[in-house]
């Protein structure tokens, strides 16, 4: 099923023993763990992460008991694939339980088997969760917004949205700061506290640069809203290192690991992108690029110059390396 038919279940309280969150969207999957995590929170919660899952003790969990409380939780948080024979009977054993329940929170890409494990036959229900779209984007905003008791209208939070490229979760954090100033927030307030230099924004326009396209819109957008020249390059910096490291690891791997090359996982698309996107260049290229980038960032904070001046330049050179 979809976001929309699982909102309806949580509204009915007519949600299955086990539940497999999947999908597109990292965030969704998230927030709606915490949302049902939040709908058990009396019960003996065990959470398994990443490499931490192992069958015995998952099963053991949900088919015995609480010594605590009236119920036991177990969520499993992985982008690794579970073996379906062992989902069938921790889905079994939830049902069985009649007051236990399972949470398999699935980060990864390979869906087809495991979400047959929780079919509605066997007791269990399977989510598939999309990006937010503009409307569920202001929604989710609107929501974060009450619960912080922030006074925001959605002109404001459209504003944000804008400036943060439709990042979600950025912008729910940025909300979390303005609600420390419990006063009623404007365009302008947004403005001035409000640090607008995301990273998909960098990506986008890194990607620009490299492809040799026409740079003069997405730059205008950086210098209107006044961002700092030496945190432009800087973030530019960073992200070709990044895409650097992903080059390397799959040329010695073959395939790429987010969690090996930046220490944490990113959405299957960002991992798909950067990837493809680090091969288009070789280890000279990278060379080239970084030493640029490098020696611009020295003269910048030398001072005695035209930083926008400068920064354009460098990117002009930048683009005629690849």
């Amino acid at each position: 099923m979809y976001k929309r038919d699982f909102d309806r279940h949580m509204q009915n309280a007519t949600i299955a023993n086990a539940v497999m969150l999947f999908g597109e969207s990292h965030f969704y999957i998230n927030r709606y763990t915490d949302k049902l995590l939040s709908l058990h929170s009396n019960a003996m919660k065990l959470v398994l992460y990443y490499d931490e899952y192992d069958f015995n003790t998952a099963y053991l969990h949900l088919s015995q008991g609480s010594l605590f409380s009236n119920s036991n939780i177990l969520v499993i948080k992985t982008e690794k694939k579970i073996p379906k024979a062992q989902l069938d009977k921790l889905v079994l054993a939830a049902k069985n339980s009649g007051v236990n329940y399972f949470i398999y929170a699935y980060f990864g890409n390979d869906y087809k088997t495991s979400d047959k494990a929780f079919s509605q036959k066997s007791g269990g229900m399977s989510v598939r969760f999309f990006h937010p779209n503009y409307q569920e984007s202001i929604q989710i905003m609107e929501e974060e917004a009450n619960t912080l008791n922030l006074q925001i209208d959605k002109y404001c939070i459209n504003h944000l949205l804008h400036l943060h490229n439709h990042d979600v979760p950025l912008c729910l954090q940025e909300l979390q700061k303005l609600a420390v100033y419990d006063t009623k927030v404007d365009i302008a307030m947004i403005d001035k506290l409000v640090f607008g230099l995301s990273h998909v924004q960098i990506d986008k326009l890194l990607q620009s640069i490299l492809s040799k396209e026409d740079i003069t819109q997405q730059m205008s957008v950086f210098l209107q809203s006044k961002e700092d020249e030496i945190a432009v390059v800087t973030a530019l910096g960073s992200y070709i290192t990044q895409l650097y490291l992903f080059n390397t690891y799959i040329r010695i791997n073959g395939s790429p690991d987010a969690k090996a090359i930046l220490g944490y996982n990113v959405p299957a698309f960002v991992l798909q992108n950067k990837a493809s996107f680090s091969l288009k260049f070789k280890p000279k290229q990278y060379f080239l690029m970084l030493k640029l980038v490098l020696d611009t960032q020295l003269k910048m904070k030398l001072g005695g110059i035209d930083k926008s001046a400068l920064l354009f330049s460098m990117l002009i050179r930048l683009q005629k390396m690849v």
